[in-house]
């Protein structure tokens, strides 16, 4: 498997550091509000990457942060003359709706800041007494001229960094690019004791901290948004590799940008939507199948044409693997032809093949549906036995599970008696040829919602 190293800027072959076990961590989110779809797009990217990893016969750990103690929270709690912590947890509890939704498996481990301040005051602790780090006025800054490859993630130099780096009037920092790992407390903020006085972490340290608490000093895999290669990621190894003289990760894998409508998404522009106000309106699935139908470095420009395009692919799937279900209800005992399992092997291997180089999704769903095709031709032909049927729908629900795509499949929505009473006397008016009457009903089931079709295998039914 060959994987784009942000680091080496180039694709790498991936190897773990311990055979068949695979440690990534992925930085989560700061939880003061809803997730939006440029936060939807990481966790649905790297949820594939793990997915993928462990199909691959992997043992995965997976550990992904929550940052519930930071300037955003605080505001937000002091607004609305709350705790903190009431915030943070309410937003913690809307994030594992909106990544349940998604079909988002959860962490192994899901670490949050304010549970880790001993380990993150013991890495400060480290630095400082290493000389990476330095107490100003209550607040303790990295030593950035201490680490002579600051800048080598972002592949900037330090003089444009420097050129870059915002300077407070009143900044107590020995350079510019210094940043804090400590912050004093300030007047109604939530604060803990440490050997500099009250205060809280900055934002990068807790990361190195949690990292190395959950996985060690090096991770196999550090994931993120594009966003975060600078400052955060630059910093994160700075502190860490500082800390503990390892390299903090062998692979940075970070997914690409979100765009609306070629414009980049922000409050400002009136541009910015959440995760759950698309999923209202077109469902989570079509947001999910948004994020992995193009490959995760890709950007991706988010408009309504794209999200009717890919709520219509997925109903093509959906199509596949009922037809298939109705196919196989009927189909009778027999073997596999050899031909069928050259084909649904050959798929396989076009779908591991994309995968393999740099998780390439689109090439991935593009195999998807090759075998769609496939198995369309095979549900159509009444002499296909149910056996190959059944292979063909074992491979399908194997492709698309690495995708974590069809987990709807098994919650579709009963239907209503009254909507079931009318289908039956429609078909009870067909065989008796009273097609004005059938037509009637179909009329009537659409009217409340439905969507009558006939195929070879019979009558079926579904939500429009």
């Amino acid at each position: 498997m060959q994987l784009y190293n942000t680091m080496t800027r180039k694709k790498e072959e991936f190897k773990p550091i311990t055979d068949g076990v695979v440690n990534i961590y992925a930085c989560g989110p700061t939880v003061y509000n809803y997730i939006h779809i440029g936060n939807a797009r990481p966790i649905c990217s790297f949820d594939v990457l793990r997915r993928y990893l462990t199909y691959r016969g992997y043992k995965v750990k997976y550990v992904q942060n929550f940052t519930d103690v930071d300037d955003k929270i605080i505001k937000k709690a002091n607004e609305e003359g709350v705790e903190s912590t009431e915030i943070s947890e309410k937003y913690i509890a809307e994030y594992k709706k909106d990544a349940h939704g998604l079909n988002v498996m959860d962490a192994d481990v899901h670490p949050k800041v304010t549970e880790s301040m001993d380990i993150i005051i013991d890495i400060v602790k480290t630095l400082v007494d290493k000389g990476f780090a330095y107490e100003s006025g209550g607040d303790v800054y990295f030593r950035t001229s201490r680490f002579p490859e600051y800048g080598k993630l972002s592949g900037m130099p330090i003089e444009d960094l420097k050129a870059g780096a915002r300077i407070d009037v009143n900044s107590q920092k020995e350079d510019a690019l210094d940043f804090a790992v400590w912050k004093a407390a300030k007047p109604g903020e939530p604060y803990w004791d440490s050997p500099w006085g009250k205060g809280r972490p900055g934002w990068h340290i807790e990361c190195s901290a949690m990292s190395r608490h959950h996985i060690g000093d090096t991770l196999d895999i550090h994931c993120g948004g594009q966003d975060l290669i600078f400052p955060h990621h630059e910093n994160e190894i700075a502190q860490s590799e500082a800390a503990t003289g390892c390299k903090l990760a062998n692979y940075w894998v970070h997914n690409g940008y979100i765009n609306v409508d070629n414009q980049k998404m922000s409050k400002s522009l009136g541009n910015f939507f959440t995760a759950r106000e698309v999923a209202e309106k077109y469902g989570y699935e079509v947001v999910r199948y948004m994020m992995v139908q193009a490959h995760y470095r890709s950007p991706i420009n988010y408009c309504v044409e794209l999200l009717d395009s890919c709520k219509a692919s997925l109903t093509r799937l959906y199509n596949c693997r009922a037809t298939l279900d109705s196919a196989i209800e009927i189909a009778k005992n027999g073997e596999i032809k050899p031909e069928a399992a050259e084909i649904f092997e050959k798929r396989k291997q076009q779908f591991i093949e994309a995968m393999d180089d740099d998780l390439n999704t689109a090439d991935g769903i593009t195999a998807v549906f090759e075998l769609v095709r496939d198995l369309n031709t095979m549900s159509a032909d009444k002499e296909t036995s149910k056996e190959q049927l059944l292979a063909g729908a074992a491979v399908f629900d194997e492709l698309t599970g690495v995708l974590g795509l069809l987990y709807n499949r098994n919650k579709e929505e009963e239907i209503p008696a009254d909507v079931m009473e009318l289908v039956e006397q429609r078909t009870a008016a067909r065989k008796e040829k009273n097609f004005a009457l059938a037509d009637e009903l179909r009329n009537r089931i659409a009217d409340m919602g439905y969507i009558i079709e006939e195929t070879r295998q019979g009558t079926k039914i579904k939500k429009k």
